[in-house]
């Protein structure tokens, strides 16, 4: 999650939506999506939850060109009940913590130029298209972001809002999973970047850790980089278990007396996949940290 701007633009409606209007999607518009497409699908496979895959066949994705939101919400809503809505860029907390909490998805109309292919500081139609959306055709993890979004709207009135981002961030933006064949992506800051979904799971730098609700929404990340932590879950299932079976009052009570975890930390009781070298943000430099 990255900080919106508070002032709603005009033209957009109450809750921040605006038309997609597909139709002005330019040639080059749609050759960008296809290119970022097949890139990322013909090297996704053996590398993601297999629940991803079946979003794509689901939603058929696979179609060339810029989704039509209004088409893409009436599979999406047959399958878990949710809809793609357009938004003209990051919005304010609790339009998004609304959106979420009704099983409505926002997501950015603009699409990154060609020259822009390898990194966009704001997400734009593809991060949040291809990377988020194929998920929410799963009934589980379509459940885990309605739980998500009536979480941001308790965390709101408790001022808690920096510390539940983090089990966004770790989650739904850079997550992985485990699995019998080995970790695999599910976070759509990974799947919808090339260098990320190597990086996440084939470099020696990262920490790659069990997931712990409490001791990761201590823990700070990077946001002008890939991470150095990523945080595996056992499954769907049980990440939305713990979401929902979690009584967030007495833990937020804790995470106030508790101090931040910094990035490249390992504790004594974490459940340790990988023990990074943290070499590649050595040689970096290590700012961004949030």
């Amino acid at each position: 999650m990255a900080e919106a701007q508070n002032e709603r633009p005009s033209g957009t409606a109450a809750d921040w939506t605006i038309p997609q209007d597909w139709a002005r999607y330019t040639a080059v518009e749609h050759a960008t999506w296809d290119k970022l497409f097949a890139r990322q699908s013909a090297m996704l496979p053996s590398r993601v939850a297999p629940e991803f895959i079946a979003g794509l066949d689901i939603l058929r994705l696979s179609r060339p060109g810029i989704p039509d939101f209004a088409e893409l919400s009436e599979r999406l809503m047959a399958a878990t009940g949710w809809q793609v809505v357009a938004v003209p860029g990051l919005v304010p907390e609790d339009v998004f913590f609304d959106h979420l909490a009704n099983r409505r998805f926002v997501a950015g109309r603009f699409i990154r130029t060609p020259e822009q292919l390898d990194y966009l500081q704001e997400p734009d139609i593809f991060h949040d298209v291809f990377g988020h959306v194929p998920l929410l055709a799963n009934p589980v993890f379509a459940d885990y972001m309605q739980a998500y979004g009536q979480g941001g709207q308790r965390a709101a009135g408790m001022g808690m809002i920096d510390k539940l981002a983090r089990l966004y961030w770790y989650t739904v933006e850079f997550g992985l999973i485990r699995s019998d064949a080995g970790l695999r992506l599910y976070g759509a800051g990974i799947v919808s970047s090339y260098g990320e979904s190597v990086f996440a799971l084939d470099d020696p730098s990262p920490n790659r850790l069990g997931f712990d609700l409490k001791r990761l929404m201590r823990t700070k990340y990077r946001i002008d980089d890939y991470q150095q932590n990523y945080f595996v879950i056992d499954s769907f299932k049980d990440l939305l278990r713990q979401t929902l079976e979690t009584d967030f009052g007495p833990l937020y009570e804790a995470l106030e007396e508790e101090p931040d975890i910094e990035i490249e930390t390992i504790l004594p009781t974490d459940k340790v996949y990988t023990r990074g070298t943290q070499a590649y943000f050595r040689d970096r430099g290590t700012p961004g940290n949030v």
